[in-house]
Formats: structure tokens, C-alpha cells, sequence
């Protein structure tokens, strides 16, 4: 059985708005079992809709339709929905009662134009809204060999669409019989190739389950998709393929899920009664940023400081002009030196610096590939780590940050 999923709106073809809709119906369709075939965005143009659910219903058992219900000019998803099953609208009086309440309950006139909510492609079924005005539509469509596909439109507010489609929509479709169930592994320090070459015949076509890879701002994530009759069997193959993933990568793995790696980094200096400072020359406090966003940070993340000048170098962490001077701002010798300034004036077990920022021009390819540093200091441990940069400076920034605290990550488990 498939399925798919039209998100109506202008604001949405614009980029005014991000559709968020079809993201959410998919994970949720796939618990269920039901492969989603397409998503389709598709602005207020009546035409254009129709012709959308009628290619989508004659080639998928199921079709979703997010927004276009409201009670302005530009909502013509009820009215495309009529057009498409070659068929009127005709006003529901309970629904229209319920519009009418709906505005009664919050002390306001309603405005004539909102009747509009309350008319229906003749033959299809309301689909009760108890967060809004505006219900939503059940309509089954008799397809040329004679099989029948089903059109369930629901209100673009994702609060109104998540409550109609658990308690109105999913109730009515059959699955496939089997679950599906993911899961989400994170790795850091290596490249997608290279990864992928480890890992081996894991992420090979066809395999069950399936190992996916995706990177974002140099974070890897494997994403492991288990399709079976029952979430158990889903969840056994699951941590099969999670362990042989683990035995293949090592180190390498710092999380799961939605962690990132100052959870990880964190959770090791909390476990070890350890603290950590940051001194940020080129990253402009952005180490300082991640780390204060994980629960219990207090307990270990002592503070920082954004050392972007020479005079601040000197005065927040004692660096010797003289060092700048000889060896220049970007240098491992300064990264170290700000690293062991920091550790100092906090008083930590470690502390992370970043050197200063190369100017770089991202999109001059012939350009040399220019690097900053960023070094650890800490009880019996000196290190500097070189980091190259390419691509967006904004992405490099946070992939540096991501080093530091790798550096330190790294030195936690070894140690």
C-alpha cells in the first residue's frame, strides 16, 4: 500500500513557510507500515490541485492533503476536492454548528464567510475538529480498473492536523500488515566515503535493514530502517545491526538519536567529576553556546571567554604578546597558549581553545585551503589539532567547535 501527501499553500511554494506537515504524516505512516510514494507542494491555484489528486489518487491507495480549509478566497482545497470527484458542494448543517459554536465559545461574530467551512464534496464524509473551525474531509475515489483510493484532507495548523489524523484518519487506514521502526546512530572524525567504506556490505542495497547515511555540518548519521510484523522483530534487527555498527566504528560513534556531541561530551565529564573552561577566538563563543544547551552542564562547564583580539588574549588569558608576535595568531603555539591561559583563570581540569579565524574566500576554488587550530589543555595532556576549511564559513565554524570538543571526547574514553 502507498500513500501520498499534497501540502497546499502559497506561503509554502514561496518559502514564506516551511512545510513540516508531510515530514510528520510520513514518520507516522510508516509506523503503520504505509510506503510513502510522493510529497507534492502545490500553491492555491484550483486547477493545479485538482489535477495533483487526481494523478496522486489514481497512482496511490491512500492520499493526505494538509491546509486549504480556512474560510478565505485562497482556501480551495474543499473546492479542488469537488472537481476532482466531479461533484457539488453541499453545506453540512452539523459542522456548521460547530463553526458557529467555535466562534460563540470565544466571544466573536462569525463572519459570513466562515458557512464556506461547512460545505462538503457531495458523497464525502466530515472529519471532526475539536482544536478549529475548520473540519476536516473524508472522501473515497472509484478508480478506473475499479478499485477505490482514499482523499483525507486535514487543516495546515499542525496542532489541529496531528490531533484529526491520530483520532480520524489513521483509525480508517488498514497498514500493510507490518511496522516499521527506525533508529538514529551519530559519528564524528571521519569523512561520508570513508565511513561508508568501513561499514561496509551494512549500508549495501536491498540490505535488512536498511542503513542509510546522511551528514550535517561534518556530523554522520546512520539511520537504520527495520521493516517486520511486529515491533519486536523491528527492534531486534535494530540492535543487531546497531552492534555491528558499534563493532565497525568504535570511537567514532559519540551518540544516538538527536544527540549531539556536547551531550556526549558533557555526560563523560560529569561521569569523571571533571570540568572543562573554553576560550574562543575564531568561533566567537559558539563552543561556549552548544555546551550550555545540554541538561546539567552546570556541573562540569565552568565558563568561557571570546578572546577575538590580541589585547584580549592578553588581559582575559595571559597569552605573551611576544608568542603572537613570532608565531602569529593563527598557530598552534597560540591555540596551545590560550588553551593553558583558560585552564588557569578558571581553574579547570581542561580547557578548549580556538584560535583566530583565516580569512577565506569559499567560493574561489582555485584559493589556498586555509586552517585555524584548536588545542586541549589539561592535567598531564597538551594537544592541537589543525583544522582545514572549505565550504560555507558558517558550517566551518560549527564543524571546528565540533573538533574541539571531539579533542576532548576522544581524551575522556582513552584516558
Amino acid at each position: 500500500m502507498h500513500a501520498e501527501i499534497i501540502s497546499v499553500g502559497t506561503e509554502l511554494t514561496t518559502g514564506a513557510k516551511l512545510d513540516t506537515n508531510s515530514q510528520w504524516l510520513s514518520l507516522e505512516l510508516a509506523e503503520i507500515g504505509i510506503q510513502v510514494l510522493a510529497h507534492l507542494t502545490i500553491s492555491d491555484d484550483l486547477d493545479a490541485m485538482a489535477e495533483a489528486l487526481r494523478t496522486a489518487a489514481d497512482r496511490s491507495e491512500i492520499v493526505l492533503i494538509t491546509g486549504g480549509l480556512g474560510p478565505t478566497l485562497d482556501d480551495l482545497t474543499r473546492e479542488a476536492m469537488a472537481k476532482f470527484g466531479n461533484v457539488e458542494l453541499v453545506r453540512h448543517e452539523p459542522s456548521l454548528e460547530h463553526v458557529k459554536a467555535m466562534f460563540a465559545k470565544r466571544s466573536r461574530p462569525m463572519p459570513e464567510r466562515n458557512v464556506m467551512q461547512a460545505m462538503f464534496p457531495k458523497g464525502s464524509e466530515p472529519l471532526p475538529n475539536p482544536r478549529g473551525t475548520a473540519p476536516g474531509i473524508w472522501m473515497t475515489h472509484q478508480r478506473k480498473d475499479g478499485s477505490v483510493s482514499h482523499v483525507a484532507a486535514m487543516p495546515g495548523v499542525p496542532s489541529e492536523m496531528k490531533q484529526m489524523f491520530r483520532q480520524q484518519v489513521l483509525p480508517r487506514l488498514d497498514g500493510s500488515g507490518q511496522v516499521i521502526r527506525r533508529a538514529r546512530i551519530n559519528l564524528f572524525g571521519v569523512g561520508e566515503s570513508q565511513a561508508e567504506e568501513i561499514l561496509g556490505d551494512l549500508t549495501a542495497r536491498g540490505r535488512d535493514p536498511d542503513v542509510g547515511i546522511t551528514v550535517h555540518e561534518a556530523t554522520i548519521t546512520l539511520r537504520i530502517t527495520a521493516a517486520a510484523g511486529s515491533v519486536d522483530e523491528c527492534q531486534d534487527k535494530i540492535e543487531k545491526t546497531r552492534e555491528a555498527i558499534l563493532n565497525r566504528m568504535g570511537t567514532l560513534v559519540f551518540g544516538v538519536e538527536d544527540e549531539e556531541i556536547e551531550h556526549a561530551l558533557v555526560r563523560l565529564l560529569r561521569l569523571r567529576r571533571a570540568s572543562l573552561s573554553t576560550a574562543e577566538s575564531g568561533t566567537g563563543g559558539l563552543l561556549a553556546h552548544r555546551l550550555t544547551g545540554v541538561s546539567g552542564f552546570e556541573s562540569c562547564y565552568m565558563g568561557g571567554v571570546v578572546v577575538p583580539t590580541n589585547s584580549a588574549k592578553r588581559e582575559l588569558v595571559s597569552v605573551d604578546p611576544m608568542l603572537i608576535r613570532q608565531f602569529g595568531p593563527i598557530s598552534e603555539e597560540v591555540a596551545l597558549a590560550i588553551a593553558k591561559g583558560c585552564r588557569q583563570r578558571f581553574g579547570t581540569n581542561f580547557a578548549l581553545a580556538v584560535s583566530e579565524w583565516p580569512e577565506f574566500d569559499a567560493d574561489d576554488p582555485l584559493a589556498p585551503v586555509p586552517a585555524s587550530f584548536v588545542a586541549l589543555a589539561g592535567p598531564k595532556i597538551t594537544k592541537v589539532e589543525k583544522v582545514q576549511h572549505f565550504g560555507d564559513p558558517a558550517i566551518a565554524k560549527s564543524r571546528t567547535a565540533k573538533v574541539a570538543m571531539n579533542l576532548l571526547r576522544l581524551h575522556l574514553i582513552e584516558g
